[in-house]
């Protein structure tokens, strides 16, 4: 019976594992990079260290690996209550900003 039940659970982990990998995977320096960007552009709403205060912003530690797209369209274009940050957030600085929260994110 034992066995039944470890194969499901040795897969989820292994799942779970796998997808929390990923995002350690980033430049220590490029993350870095990002976490000053952050708190010179984004700690304002999002929160202090991507800690969510609970307002409007939306949680950016629920951003999935698969979400570079709709995050670089927020970004760059705006979204909601979201200025956008076209011409004032590079290319450069948009890879590090996805680095740090990717590697900060849920797993």
């Amino acid at each position: 019976m034992t066995r039944v039940f470890a194969a499901p659970a040795l897969l989820c982990a292994t799942i779970a594992f796998s997808s929390f990998a990923v995002a350690e995977d980033f430049d220590p320096d490029l993350v870095k990079k990002g976490a000053r960007t952050y708190d010179n552009n984004c700690a304002q709403c999002h929160g202090d260290k991507l800690v969510n205060s609970g307002g409007a912003a939306f949680d950016l530690k629920r951003l999935r690996d698969d979400e570079r797209p709709r995050f670089n369209n927020s970004v760059l274009n705006g979204k909601n209550a979201m200025p956008a940050w076209h011409g004032i957030i590079k290319d450069p600085d948009l890879d590090a900003l996805w680095a740090y929260i990717r590697t900060n994110a849920y797993p």
